[in-house]
C-alpha cells in the first residue's frame, strides 16, 4: 500500500505505508493468503516547494526544428565522451538502477520502479564521487520518477542531456545505451539501431521504443542515445521470453518531456528563420501558488480562493503552471486565470475564471463529455 501526498504548490511524494506480502501459513500448514503489515503506526511526509525544486533549465529539441540547425552525427567515441558524465548509478539499500542528469541543478530522470518505495537513493557519478539523491516526484502512471541531488557541494553545475521527442525518432537509426547493469562495469555502453517506435500497450502506457541494443537488469532509467547526443528515451525493461532475444523498450523523451513540462513552461518553438539546435526550457518564473498561505494573504484585498475537490488526484495547472492535485484549495491573486485539469481516460477540462477581491468559488470539472483523443 502506497499512499500519494499532494498539495497544491508541492511536489507530489509517494510514502510505501506497508511490507509485505507475507504468506500467512497455519501449524497444520494450509495456506491462508497473503498479508501486508504497516510500517509504522503513524506516518510523515516532508514535501518540497515546486519552484524550490525544480530549478535549473530543461534543454530539448523542438520536433520542428529547422534541419540546417541540427547538430551533425558525432562518433561513437564522442557520443560516449559528451553524454556519459551526465549518466549516473542509483543504488537502493536492495537494487539499484541507472539515471541521468536533465537539469544543470542536479535533476536526474529515471524510472519510477528504481526510485518507487524509496526516500532517497545513492547516487554515484562517473567520477566516482557520491552523493544524496532525494526523490522529488513519480508519476502515477508512467515509469518516470525525477530524483534530486540533495545538499549539492559548493558550486555544484551537474552535466546534463539534452531530451528529442518520439516524433525525431527514425526507424533504423543507430543508438547506444548507457547504464550500470547489476554485476557488470558500471557506465557501460551497448549499441543497437532503433527498430520501432509507437504505443505497445504489453509494455505500459506511453510511447515506447524498441530497440536491440543490449539492457539488462541495472540499465532502467539511462539514457537511449542518439547520434547527436540526445536522449531519445530512458531504457525501460526488456522482453523476456524462450527463444527471443535483444529485444528491449525504451520510455520515450516525449513522455519524459511531459512530465518535466509540469514543472517547466513549454519551450517555444523556433521559427525557419530562426533556426536553433535546442531550446531551452526555463524554470519557473514565478513562485508556486501554496496552499498554506497566510490567514494576512486570505484576506488580502488583492486575492481569493478557488477550490478543487473532484476527480481525486487529478493534476492541475493554472495558467500553464502545474500547482497540484485535486482536492485543493488555491489562493490566487484576483484577475483571469485559466485552469486546466487532466485525469487520465479524458482529454483536460479548460475554463477560464476571473477571480474577484475576497471571492471564494468552487469549480467542479464535468469529464463526462470530454472522451481522451
Amino acid at each position: 500500500m502506497i499512499a500519494r501526498i499532494s498539495l497544491p504548490g508541492y511536489a507530489t511524494r509517494e510514502i510505501p505505508l506497508t511490507e509485505g506480502p507475507m504468506h500467512w501459513i497455519d501449524l497444520h500448514g494450509r495456506n491462508h493468503g497473503d498479508y501486508w503489515l504497516l510500517k509504522a503506526a503513524t506516518f510523515h511526509a516532508d514535501l518540497d516547494s515546486i519552484s524550490s525544486t525544480f530549478d535549473g533549465s530543461v534543454a530539448s529539441r523542438p520536433i520542428s526544428a529547422h534541419p540546417a540547425s541540427l547538430e551533425p552525427e558525432l562518433s561513437l567515441e564522442e557520443i560516449v565522451r559528451r553524454t556519459k558524465p551526465a549518466v549516473v548509478y542509483l543504488k537502493a539499500l536492495d537494487h539499484s538502477g541507472s539515471g541521468f542528469f536533465v537539469t544543470d541543478t542536479g535533476v536526474i530522470a529515471t524510472n519510477a520502479h528504481v526510485a518507487r518505495g524509496e526516500t532517497s537513493l545513492l547516487a554515484v557519478l562517473p567520477s566516482g564521487i557520491q552523493l544524496n539523491a532525494k526523490i522529488v516526484y513519480i508519476d502515477a502512471d508512467l515509469d518516470i520518477a525525477l530524483v534530486k541531488i540533495d545538499s549539492p557541494p559548493p558550486d555544484f553545475i551537474s552535466p546534463f542531456v539534452a531530451l528529442a521527442e518520439a516524433a525525431t525518432v527514425q526507424q533504423g537509426e543507430s543508438v547506444l545505451a548507457i547504464g550500470c547493469p547489476g554485476d557488470a562495469m558500471l557506465f557501460s555502453v551497448t549499441k543497437g539501431i532503433v527498430s520501432a517506435v509507437g504505443k505497445f500497450a504489453s509494455a505500459g502506457p506511453g510511447t515506447w521504443i524498441q530497440t536491440d541494443a543490449p539492457n539488462n537488469p541495472g540499465n532502467s532509467g539511462g539514457p537511449l542515445v542518439n547520434t547527436r547526443g540526445e536522449a531519445i528515451g530512458l531504457n525501460t525493461q526488456k522482453l523476456i521470453k524462450k527463444n527471443i532475444t535483444a529485444i528491449g523498450f525504451a520510455l520515450s523523451s516525449s513522455d519524459l518531456l511531459d512530465v518535466l513540462r509540469r514543472f517547466y513552461p513549454q519551450p517555444s518553438e523556433p521559427t525557419p528563420t530562426q533556426p536553433q539546435t535546442r531550446t531551452v526550457t526555463q524554470k519557473l518564473s514565478a513562485p508556486a501558488i501554496d496552499s498554506q498561505s497566510s490567514s494576512t494573504a486570505r484576506c488580502s484585498d488583492t486575492t481569493g480562493t478557488i477550490t478543487l475537490s473532484e476527480p481525486p488526484g487529478a493534476e492541475i495547472f493554472v495558467d500553464a503552471k502545474f500547482v497540484g492535485n485535486t482536492p485543493a484549495t488555491l489562493t490566487l491573486p484576483v484577475g483571469p486565470h485559466l485552469f486546466s485539469v487532466h485525469t487520465k481516460g479524458s482529454a483536460a477540462w479548460l475554463r477560464h475564471v476571473e477571480v474577484l477581491k475576497d471571492s471564494h468559488v468552487t469549480l467542479k470539472p464535468d469529464f463526462s463529455s470530454t472522451p481522451a483523443p
